[in-house]
């Protein structure tokens, strides 16, 4: 995976409210190696980087381990916490909302959790009203998929926000949401700071593109890649099964291909992956479209799939962001289904398309075993941060670690497929696909 190339001035410090005075009620110790588990120290870090080139100097790059600390800026007989989740439904959202609440309540014994309705609009004072969580609301949750307490997408008066928090006597809130949702948080977070209000705001990263910096899986994807393979499996029995089949799909990936490069993997029967960090060329003799004409002449079907933020240079250019600030896109998978139609037409050659657009249907399902351990991190591990007081963080997953990211440091910018990784290398490994387009 890609991350920022300048990290000499990476600022890892994470924010805090202030001293940490109550004693944590949780059963732990400090004790090494009495079976009994550990209260982490905020001195304990954790590397950025893993693999050191020949003439590297040391990584000066470190984070915050997260995990629960011994003392707590919070008195948990007298805190109030919030969870709202926002932007695109994802596999996932209620294992998180789930594991937040019971951990709040059954393990700290905080007095009310409220689950925030629609995402930031709830925050408002025009917004829906919120709904005190219990235990048996949250009981099943996780088996389903979407967010019990739905979601939106849009900016709303951040001022506003702090004021609704401020009168609501909320000392907690737990944002769940990509990269849109984290640049609010982080607003939200310096606001509170501003004002000097004692408001812990903590981010837990929610994308199935997988596309937030220093988290190395965000949960949702591992199910996202799942539910997409099999869509691929089923695309490639369509492209089999007619004469001169072929089989286009159109995975989400708005800046990153994650999930394409993923599930072709994972599938093994993919033929082309077409994503935004390798620059698209249809035409000429090394052109993608030169490349599928060759594939079905000796093998007379073929399955491809392309992320939507794939080949935008080759389409006009559409005006505007949509509700979350992310720009526009104009549709790949329409116009990649054209161009190839046009293309064998202007041949003299027969080709059955499919066309498969599985979006929404891959984005509302319920998370699997993998996905619902690293929802369960997570959102403990938030609740631990925000009982210590600590703000303006997301909880990232490095190294198989959860650590504490500053949120301006992981909206900084996207994290992308390496054209160079290991990722990658499957890809072309798997559909024996060319390096790059000419």
């Amino acid at each position: 995976m890609n991350t920022p190339a300048n990290l000499d001035n990476l600022d890892t410090t994470i924010s805090t409210l202030g001293p940490c005075t109550y004693p944590s009620p949780l059963n732990f110790d400090t004790i090494k190696g009495d079976n009994i588990a550990n209260f982490v120290s905020d001195d304990i870090r954790v590397r950025h980087q893993v693999i050191l080139e020949p003439g590297d100097a040391p990584d000066p790059v470190t984070f915050e381990k997260a995990g629960p600390r011994e003392k707590l800026f919070f008195d948990p007989r007298r805190t109030r916490a919030a969870i709202v989740t926002c932007g695109g439904l994802c596999p996932g959202l209620n294992n998180v909302i789930r594991s937040v609440y019971l951990e709040l309540h059954f393990r700290y014994g905080v007095r009310e959790v409220l689950g925030i309705r629609y995402g930031f609009s709830g925050l408002t004072f025009k917004g829906t009203p919120p709904i005190a969580l219990t235990p048996e609301m949250v009981e099943h949750i996780n088996r389903d998929g979407g967010s019990i307490l739905a979601s939106s997408r849009g900016k709303q008066d951040v001022g506003e926000i702090v004021d609704w928090l401020e009168s609501r006597d909320i000392q907690i809130l737990i944002c769940i949401g990509g990269d849109g949702t984290q640049h609010g948080t982080h607003e939200i977070a310096q606001e509170v700071l501003k004002r000097g209000l004692p408001i812990a705001v903590v981010g837990v990263p929610k994308t199935i593109d997988n596309d937030i910096q220093f988290v190395r899986q965000t949960f949702g994807y591992y199910t996202a890649i799942e539910t997409a393979r099999a869509i691929l499996d089923g695309a490639h029995c369509e492209a089999r099964g007619a004469p001169n089949g072929i089989g286009g799909v159109k995975l989400m990936g708005r800046d990153s291909g994650f999930i394409a490069a993923g599930a072709a993997v994972a599938s093994q029967e993919v033929n082309f992956v077409l994503i935004p960090e390798i620059p698209l060329h249809l035409d000429g003799p090394r052109g993608f479209l030169a490349a599928l004409h060759n594939r079905m002449t000796e093998r007379h079907h073929a399955l491809v799939v392309v992320a939507e933020g794939a080949g935008q240079d080759l389409l006009p250019a559409v005006d505007g962001t949509d509700k979350s600030g992310n720009r526009k896109k104009a549709d790949i998978g329409i116009f990649l289904r054209d161009r190839i139609k046009e293309y064998f037409a202007s041949r003299q050659t027969d080709v059955n398309l499919k066309y498969i657009d599985p979006s929404y249907i891959i984005r509302s399902v319920p998370a699997n075993s993998q996905d619902a351990r690293l929802c369960d991190g997570f959102a403990r591990n938030a609740v631990h941060a925000a009982m210590a007081g600590k703000t303006d963080l997301i909880i990232g997953d490095w190294h198989a670690v959860y650590v504490h990211v500053p949120i301006a440091a992981a909206i900084s910018s996207r994290k992308k497929v390496n054209p160079e990784g290991d990722l990658w290398i499957s890809v072309l490994s798997t559909t024996g696909q060319p390096h790059a387009w000419e």
